[in-house]
């Protein structure tokens, strides 16, 4: 049985996920085995020994202290892309009250409620909101992760010329990004060319205050900026200041800061994102849909801070070994299960940056005593035996 720890309101049907027979959920279990989360702060929180996962409902994760998890062989799973619709569907938004004024000309027409001659009214002040169309336009997607690359989709449909730029875009993103994207080799580039610039990255210490002055002061005259992706990852004040001199005509972020709010050109949404019953849905069944294959099988899949591992279900004993990505870790491990007269039928290793993952199959039960041995071998952070879903 494996207790499993709330620290917001998750979706019933990814509850539903964890079926009762193995978990155990409440939002006021003192030791938990794992933890489902959205937004609620964690980075400060204690954690208990016998913590094992985190799943963090959506793809950010700057709530968690993902540094201190892996010291602690604690997993740290996120949701790329449960969530990629609404943020699609919301930067879609984004990109029209940028450009046709609708904020405003709703703003206004609220104050026409028994004006007489209120057609005449109309017909005078409809100029004012007037804005340019998007077709035709060139819009600068930077990041073409689950969400950029639907973005990029999108807006290309949508008759824009579209141009995406990520160092790092992986082989399934570029499956999925359409042909007629044009992919920028420099940020430069693509930041002097567009007449819309929209993010999708993660919040990082590289991209805290990446869009800062002088990145601003790259863009075109003129152009919008959006920023669905985290608010640090824009500099207020250079934002403010670019808006007021004309270099940017509008920034639309769904994340409100005291100076944003109200200051001229800006379009803040009170963190919309992901705010749909079908994204949250999805998101609290990807999350634990991974910590329920984790906590019973070992396996991980789109982790933060340790590779992607999957074994498949449990069949036989099975070990798994999270330590640091040094030399000379896995050769006492396989020697310490040897010496206790048991041999490998199958073992996965992997690592990613700092630390490794290692899912070990083998042929007879492991005993409390070798797993000692192996937990005192220098560089292992966490072992467990699991067995048919259950674990020690």
């Amino acid at each position: 049985m494996f207790n499993i720890l709330t620290l917001n309101s998750i979706a019933r049907r990814g509850l539903n996920e964890l079926p009762p027979a193995g978990f155990t959920i409440a939002d006021d279990l003192p030791a938990p085995d794992g933890i489902l989360v959205r937004s609620a702060s964690m980075l400060d929180a204690p954690m208990n020994d016998a913590l094992l996962a985190i799943a963090r409902a959506g793809a950010g994760y700057n709530n968690i202290p993902v540094a201190r998890c892996s010291e602690a062989g604690v997993v740290v799973f996120n949701t790329p892309g449960a969530n990629a619709n609404a943020v699609r569907e919301l930067t879609l938004a984004g990109l029209l009250l940028s450009s046709r004024k609708i904020v405003e000309g709703v703003n206004w027409t609220r104050e026409l409620k028994g004006v007489a001659d209120l057609a005449g009214r109309v017909e005078k002040r409809k100029a004012d909101f007037a804005g340019p169309e998007l077709a035709g336009k060139r819009l600068g997607v930077v990041g073409l992760g689950a969400v950029g690359v639907e973005v990029a989709n999108a807006c290309k449909a949508l008759g824009m010329t579209v141009v995406g730029y990520d160092p790092y875009l992986s082989v399934d993103a570029a499956w999925a990004l359409s042909r007629s994207v044009i992919r920028a080799v420099d940020l430069n580039g693509l930041l002097g060319s567009s007449d819309y610039v929209t993010l999708h990255i993660p919040l990082m210490d590289a991209t805290r205050g990446m869009m800062n002055g002088d990145m601003l002061g790259r863009m075109k005259k003129g152009a919008r900026l959006l920023n669905f992706s985290r608010g640090e990852i824009v500099d207020d004040a250079a934002v403010l200041e670019a808006l007021r001199t004309g270099r940017l005509s509008c920034y639309v972020t769904d994340f409100p800061t005291d100076d944003l709010v109200g200051a001229e050109g800006a379009l803040v949404l009170p963190h919309l994102g992901a705010s749909t019953p079908e994204a949250e849905e999805n998101c609290a069944v990807m999350a634990a849909r991974q910590l329920k294959d984790y906590l019973e099988n070992g396996n991980i899949r789109n982790s933060v801070n340790l590779p992607d591992c999957d074994s498949g279900p449990v069949s036989r004993p099975r070990v798994t070994v999270i330590n640091r990505n040094v030399p000379n870790v896995v050769g006492p491990i396989t020697t310490a299960l040897a010496s206790a007269g048991m041999n490998i039928d199958h073992m996965l290793n992997k690592s990613r940056g700092d630390y490794a993952y290692n899912i070990i199959d083998v042929d007879s039960p492991c005993s409390a005593a070798t797993l000692g041995a192996i937990a005192g071998i220098n560089g292992v952070i966490r072992v467990r035996l699991i067995e048919g879903g259950a674990r020690r």
